[in-house]
């Protein structure tokens, strides 16, 4: 993991990034794999974080994280959108022929 860090460092570095851009969208991308962690919810997560709720609650508007779109991309779509499976004959539900 030490490894890609520096490539990725490097790369952003090469890429004209500057610190400020980097350490936001760092902190974008952990706040945001936690909040998923935790189904957006913003207790669990500032507790797993070690910051008080409020404060994760300001930081997430800093970083325009918003914890409704979380939640709702980790929803189940509604059975009108979900892929559906044909069974065929002569097929048992493991999908082996008989």
């Amino acid at each position: 993991m030490k490894r890609e860090l520096e490539n990725l460092v490097a790369a952003m570095h090469a890429g004209g990034i500057t610190y400020a851009e980097a350490v936001r969208e760092f902190k974008r991308r952990y706040l945001i794999t936690v909040l998923a962690h935790h189904k957006g919810n913003q207790c669990k997560a500032a507790k797993e974080l070690g910051m008080h709720r409020n404060t994760l609650s300001r930081t997430l508007a800093e970083l325009d994280i918003d914890t409704a779109q979380i939640r709702i991309g980790l929803k189940r779509p509604p059975r009108s959108e979900r892929p559906v499976f044909e069974v065929r004959q002569g097929t048992t539900r493991f999908g082996i022929t008989s």
